[in-house]
């Protein structure tokens, strides 16, 4: 038995093609099908992502099994292999382990240490599971990798910083204020940063939250979601002064809020502090509003230099994690490679019990004949040692006959001759 990994991630290949290796929901138990019945192949989970699509495996001895997947995942999608077989990666066995520990734990992510993808690995695994059975290497390889994700979660500073603008401008936000259960926010746009923005307030219970857009129905289906108050740009004069953070995402080409605004939005909160985060290239905020006293006044370039400096920590965070990844994947192959000698080791047990049944039933029946009892034991201990020795006692003078010294000495570890 073989563990493999095949793949295509957004790394080895540009979205164009990585959305036509994809399998969709719909399509994964009838790939999963098409991919059982191929020889060799005994069992696998399909992971299928917008930045990746992978093939998690164990199969059975055979020196044709890549071009056969290769084959497989071309006429399954109809591409031409020429198009595909460059961008393709392969693993094999630690290699493979190794690779799904590190995709789990986001250390193979476009953004570094994202926490997303453990979460697509554990359905990717789940859904593979349904309708089909997993062999228990694969399994358990996918429960191994799942713990060491948490370990390096929880061990290591890899996912603790801001590394997406959403992700920092909440940063920012509850480093400013201590508690966000207390302040009002207003998001004025509805586009996918504002949409990070929101889901990111609403995991940490902002007080409330009112989304401003030019167009009423998109921000409406974003508010239904995280549960907020939709506003046109239009009565943002009125509404700048419920707000205790803005921040501001729009593709407007000039800037939607103005140093005469915010000063009477100020006047009107009695020069409550306000923190604006503008994260729209263009600018959405005029920079003179920085200016202005209690007017907190952050760009996109501030939140970038916070971005990079915890980049920069997520860096040193991924030695750390890389490490854990090389030291369990070996601790896994160990655990693989033991498995090997349980048909074996069951084996020379039931030998064992056979002899041992053989020579107790005779020991027995001599004494229901009357035979001496301490002459019964004296050759049950004799016998049974005997027929015990007699196999690695063959292999003992066989390999000094052989002069194999090494060999010699493996079974006298094995037997526990010191």
């Amino acid at each position: 038995m073989t563990l493999l990994a095949l793949g295509i991630n957004h790394k080895t290949a540009p979205v164009a093609l990585r959305e036509r290796v994809s399998f969709g929901p719909d399509t994964l138990d009838k790939a999963l099908d098409s991919l059982l019945s191929q020889p060799q192949v005994e069992s696998g989970v399909v992971l299928s992502t917008c930045n990746r699509t992978e093939l998690y495996l164990s199969v059975g001895e055979n020196e044709d099994i890549q071009e056969q997947l290769v084959r497989w995942l071309c006429d399954y999608h109809q591409l031409r292999e020429d198009d595909v077989r460059q961008s393709l990666y392969w693993h094999q066995d630690n290699a493979a382990v190794s690779h799904l520990m590190r995709v789990a734990s986001g250390l193979d992510s476009l953004v570094l240490g994202e926490p997303q993808i453990l979460g697509q690995v554990k359905k990717a695994f789940a859904e593979s599971q349904r309708g089909h059975v997993l062999s228990s290497e694969l399994e358990r390889m996918f429960q191994k990798t799942f713990s060491v994700a948490k370990r390096v979660r929880t061990e290591t500073e890899i996912g603790a910083s801001a590394v997406s603008v959403a992700f920092a401008a909440c940063t920012l936000a509850r480093q400013i204020f201590e508690s966000l259960s207390s302040v009002n926010v207003l998001l004025v746009g509805a586009g996918e940063t504002i949409e990070l923005v929101a889901r990111h307030l609403r995991e940490h219970q902002v007080k409330k939250l009112i989304i401003a857009n030019r167009t009423r129905e998109r921000a409406q289906v974003l508010a239904d979601e995280v549960d907020a108050e939709v506003i046109e740009i239009g009565e943002l004069t009125s509404r700048l002064q419920d707000a205790d953070i803005i921040i501001s995402s729009t593709a407007s080409p000039l800037p939607i809020i103005g140093k005469g605004m915010m000063e009477r939005a100020l006047k009107a909160r009695r020069n409550q502090p306000m923190l604006l985060v503008d994260i729209a290239v263009p600018r959405d905020v005029e920079p003179e509003v920085g200016k202005l006293p209690n007017a907190y006044l952050y760009t996109v370039d501030d939140l970038q230099t916070i971005i990079e400096q915890n980049m920069a920590q997520r860096q040193a965070a991924a030695v750390e994690a890389e490490s854990i990844v090389v030291y369990e994947s070996g601790e896994f192959m160990s655990w693989l490679r033991s498995q090997a000698a349980v048909t074996t080791i069951r084996d020379y047990r039931s030998h064992a019990d056979l002899i041992r049944e053989e020579l107790e039933s005779r020991a027995l029946q001599a004494l229901q004949q009357g035979q001496d009892a301490t002459k019964v034991l004296h050759d049950l201990a004799h016998k049974l040692t005997n027929r015990l020795i007699h196999a690695p006692t063959k292999s003992l003078q066989q390999a000094a006959r052989d002069g194999d010294g090494e060999r010699l000495q493996i079974l006298r570890d094995s037997l526990g001759i010191e």
